[in-house]
């Protein structure tokens, strides 16, 4: 179960890291307002392949204890989590040479959710696999 779990997470995470490339990208051409220094592409993927792989961690300890409820418990904490870590880019300081720093939490606040998003998107792809064979 922990294999699907795993695969689940890392198809979350670079589609949410793609998603936010993306979205980073439409921000920019939007504003005319690079925060490349603070926030490029490889940080985006960082985040997201950590975000989707504790998770994917919270997930399967969450069905192993809760049995029945634990994907609905993890749900839970999933969107909760999701919606704390909007205090982080409201949050940062950013370097004085950066230019419209109001502007970065219009670009870090969006991004929080795109983990979270992905994970519930490919949900219906990886309910519907057979589990991976143990060895």
């Amino acid at each position: 179960m922990f294999k699907k779990i795993f695969l689940h997470a890392l198809t979350a995470a670079v589609l949410a890291a793609l998603a936010g490339y993306i979205y980073s990208r439409i921000y920019y051409f939007a504003t005319e307002v690079d925060f490349s220094k603070v926030l490029n592409g490889g940080r985006i993927l960082g985040f997201s392949i950590l975000f989707c792989m504790l998770a994917a961690i919270v997930n399967y300890l969450s069905i192993k204890i809760f049995r029945k409820r634990g994907e609905i418990i993890y749900n839970f904490i999933l969107s909760i989590t999701s919606f704390a870590l909007v205090m982080v880019p409201i949050s940062i300081s950013l370097p004085l040479n950066v230019k419209s720093p109001e502007l970065f939490p219009g670009l870090g606040v969006p991004m929080v959710f795109f983990p979270a998003l992905a994970w519930y998107t490919i949900r219906p792809l990886f309910s519907q696999l057979p589990p991976f064979p143990e060895p």
